[in-house]
């Protein structure tokens, strides 16, 4: 029987940890900030799992949040973005070095609410 060294256990906490750190939601950040960081990040997989872990983490009694995104034309967290919501101003004037146009850091929400910050605009769609 062969044991796993005491260094192993060690490094997969550390990643565990610093993994955590970069998904976890900031404090007082927004739904929509959150996603978009979360997307820009590690892209979309076709489900909402940025938002449901924005969720669990920021706003748990939002048990609805899911039809909520659906019903805004988001059917993952990308398209919650794209068709749900868009940035409520001109973005930042300089480009950053891959050519995307940053958004403005975060106006903050309370702690419980999905509901993005005033930097992001309702998209209204004839759906």
């Amino acid at each position: 029987m062969t044991t796993t060294p005491p260094i192993v256990g060690e490094a997969e906490a550390l990643i565990y940890q610093l993994a955590d750190v970069l998904i976890r939601p900031r404090s007082r950040e927004c739904l929509a900030c959150y996603v978009a960081r979360m997307v820009e990040q590690f892209d979309c997989d076709g489900t909402h799992r940025h938002a449901l872990r924005y969720r669990d983490a920021r706003a748990p009694r939002a048990t609805a949040l899911r039809q909520q995104l659906r019903r805004t034309g988001g059917c993952c967290d990308c398209e919650f973005l794209f068709n749900g919501y868009e940035p409520g101003f001109d973005p930042v004037d300089e480009e950053s070095d891959d050519g995307i146009d940053e958004l403005r850091p975060c106006a903050g929400v309370r702690r419980g609410s999905v509901t993005p910050c005033v930097n992001w605009r309702r998209i209204r769609r004839p759906w």
